[in-house]
């Protein structure tokens, strides 16, 4: 049997790699595992050999320690992979597939699965609704920035892909389908997107610049990204996205210079928790991306809102962030009878159709990303520059499987 290396949380600002265990079809003991998930039999799971593995903005929120995420913790919730091996229960997924898992554990079988919302499966996580690898909160399953990885209800979860040589070819875009991909998309579509939309999107690290491609993608005919990173956004501009510095003043007054007037008709908050105010010398303040997206959507308008926000926040600037209560100005948002949609993103809504999108070229999402591959071993690097605010979204390969030629260094 062969061994596993993974990345694995330690501390505020410490990841390592660990040598820890090849996985079983059992869930073992372990870091923010529940006492009843331990021992749970997973017969009908896949042990996959991760091919893509990539470090996420929420990743960063457990390691900058702005979560209660235990020491220990495998993360990873991001994974495209190789199944090597399948338990006994499993019908449909074989050995040798190249699959995407949707970073959504889902059991298929209970009422919010059944309705198309595998984001709160009922089942996967004793303690509340919704599972995901390598997260706080979320079941205690085992997170896949590692050599293998343990899919419970493989024949669910995994999305195949039909051409093993497209597929690997094609392998930098169809990683985003675990996560950004489909998460900036539903933000989109939650906000209401369509042809001749004008959006703004606040946020333009990985989610906010795929939120931004699939605000293109669905026909909008104006997308504005704001972000107090300059190069973000210069990445933002080089695929057709109009750019906000939030550190020059007020976003409305720099939409109005865009468009003419100082209201959009969608917005997208790619951001979350972890928001900053506007201005150069601008301090968090984690209310201020939803209250200016309350005030430059129009009213009727709707909010699209994947950016995540936490019920438990060490380091909030205050006691009420701490538990998740934010100064939201909801009076504004009921005066402008805005919809709002929030939680995590049902991947499983979207991922097969933004397959076809990427294996017949109608988008290509890595481009917007700017994907950078670096092996297992220098997961570390990749943390400590995306969380400096590098432009990039960093790719684990873990067993140098993604060709050279498709490779950003």
């Amino acid at each position: 049997m062969p061994g596993n290396k993974a990345v694995a949380y330690q501390g505020p600002g410490r990841v390592e790699v660990v040598d820890t265990d090849y996985p079983e079809f059992e869930l073992k003991e372990g870091p923010g595992v529940p006492p009843a998930n331990v021992g749970r039999k997973i017969g009908h799971g896949a042990i996959v050999k991760p091919v893509a593995t990539n470090i996420c903005g929420s990743d960063q929120h457990m390691v900058r320690g702005r979560t209660t995420a235990p020491p220990g913790l495998v993360l990873g919730h991001e994974i495209t992979g190789e199944v090597v091996e399948v338990g006994p229960d499993v019908e449909v997924i074989k050995v040798g597939d190249l699959v995407s898992v949707p970073f959504n554990i889902a059991c298929g079988r209970c009422r919010n699965c059944k309705v198309g919302d595998t984001h709160i499966c009922e089942r996967v996580n004793p303690e509340q609704p919704g599972g995901a690898y390598g997260y706080v909160d979320m079941g205690g399953w085992p997170g896949g920035q590692a050599e293998y990885v343990l899919v419970p209800y493989a024949d669910w979860n995994l999305l195949r892909f039909p051409d093993k040589d497209q597929a690997m070819e094609k392998i930098l875009d169809l990683a985003m389908l675990a996560d950004i991909f489909p998460t900036g998309y539903h933000g989109c579509v939650s906000a209401g997107v369509t042809t001749g939309s004008t959006v703004y999107i606040a946020g333009a690290g990985p989610v906010g610049l795929a939120a931004a491609c699939s605000a293109r993608l669905l026909g909008a005919a104006v997308v504005i990204v704001g972000d107090l990173n300059k190069d973000r956004l210069a990445q933002a501009h080089t695929f057709g996205c109009e750019t906000i510095n939030v550190a020059d003043g007020d976003p409305g007054e720099q939409i109005e210079h865009l468009i003419g007037a100082p209201v959009v008709d969608c917005g997208v908050d790619a951001v979350g928790f972890e928001a900053k105010g506007h201005g150069p010398a601008a301090e968090e303040a984690p209310a201020t991306v939803l209250n200016t997206l309350m005030r430059v959507t129009r009213a009727g308008g709707r909010l699209g809102i994947p950016g995540l926000y936490v019920t438990g926040d060490p380091g909030a600037t205050d006691e009420a962030a701490k538990e998740g209560s934010l100064s939201i100005r909801l009076g504004l948002g009921w005066a402008k009878a805005h919809a709002f949609v929030t939680g995590q993103c049902p991947v499983m809504r979207y991922h097969r159709q933004l397959m076809m999108a990427i294996l017949n070229d109608r988008v290509r999402i890595a481009d917007a990303v700017n994907p950078i591959v670096l092996p297992l071993d220098q997961a570390v690097r990749g943390y400590e520059e995306f969380d400096h605010g590098a432009a990039h979204k960093y790719v684990l390969d873990p067993h140098g499987m993604i060709p050279r030629t498709t490779r950003a260094f």
